[in-house]
């Protein structure tokens, strides 16, 4: 039995989804059924269940919002992966949990591998970087899965968003200093899984292959969709945002290729097929 929390998030909906078709068992209850930033209440969630895996897809993940409300941040994202962790020892389950791209500077000139320092730059990205530490601490059968730029039917996400903003403006600017690859949830829910069944604990990089720069991702999905606006690249410094962002967080994906025996696909195909879904209604 497989204990799925933030389950109606872009990547937990994934993996219900995943779920569902290879017939796999899985609970996953709501912020009410079980407050995961309340260790008691993962307990007394936990108490008589068999649960051999917990992968915990909740996350705080507004990183300007994140600038004012830093205890909410770290509540979800450091205190609540540590009380998973925690139990699942208790209880023998691994654990598989999320951060981000962004624990680093961006001042790397190629793809961030598992080995490299992290050097958080916003209080969203130092409660991922905590987050990480704590729950290595709390438990040993563990995956830390580190991703990019995710974007899927769940939720709000960069790709829906230029798909709004072209329905509303006949200009749109985006920035051209963000570099690093968009993420389909529905891969690396797919992905995520065959490395979770290798038992090969630790720390890894999942993410689309291929990179992009924000405005060149958002240039492929309004082609896409035969947008006439103008679109013009910017630097992030004109918007002024609240929270720090690295200019470059490309994720090196080598040693999860090594345990699956597999690529992960390239970033366009990827939202290729995600417009083949909301063909299909499930925007």
């Amino acid at each position: 039995m497989i204990l799925l929390t933030g389950g109606k998030g872009q990547l937990g909906s994934e993996f219900q989804k995943l779920f569902k078709k290879l017939g796999v068992e899985y609970i996953a209850p709501g912020h009410r059924e079980m407050d995961i930033t309340d260790i008691n209440a993962v307990k007394n969630f936990l108490d008589g269940k068999n649960i051999d895996f917990v992968i915990n897809c909740a996350a705080y993940n507004d990183v300007d919002r994140a600038e004012m409300e830093p205890e909410n941040c770290f509540a979800v994202n450091c205190l609540a992966p540590e009380n998973l962790a925690l139990e699942s020892k208790k209880i023998g389950a691994v654990f598989v949990t999320y951060s981000s791209d962004f624990v680093f500077d961006g001042e790397k000139k190629k793809p961030y591998t598992e080995s490299d320092i992290v050097n958080p730059m916003s209080v969203y990205s130092k409660s991922k970087a905590e987050g990480e530490k704590r729950v290595f601490t709390a438990c040993d059968k563990i995956f830390v899965i580190r991703t990019s730029w995710v974007f899927g039917t769940g939720n709000n996400n960069f790709v829906k968003n230029v798909i709004n903003w072209s329905q509303q403006r006949g200009k749109i600017e985006l920035v051209e200093d963000q570099v690093s690859s968009p993420t389909y949830a529905k891969d690396l829910a797919e992905y995520s899984w065959k490395l979770i069944n290798s038992d090969k604990y630790g720390l890894y990089h999942l993410s689309n292959t291929g990179t992009a720069s924000k405005y060149e991702e958002g240039k492929y999905i309004l082609e896409k969709i035969g947008w006439k606006g103008e679109l013009l690249k910017v630097k992030t410094s004109k918007f002024n945002l609240p929270a720090k962002r690295p200019r470059y967080s490309k994720l090196s994906n080598q040693k999860a290729e090594k345990i699956t025996g597999k690529k992960m696909p390239q970033w366009k195909n990827s939202i290729d097929r995600f417009f083949e879904e909301i063909k299909e209604g499930d925007l």
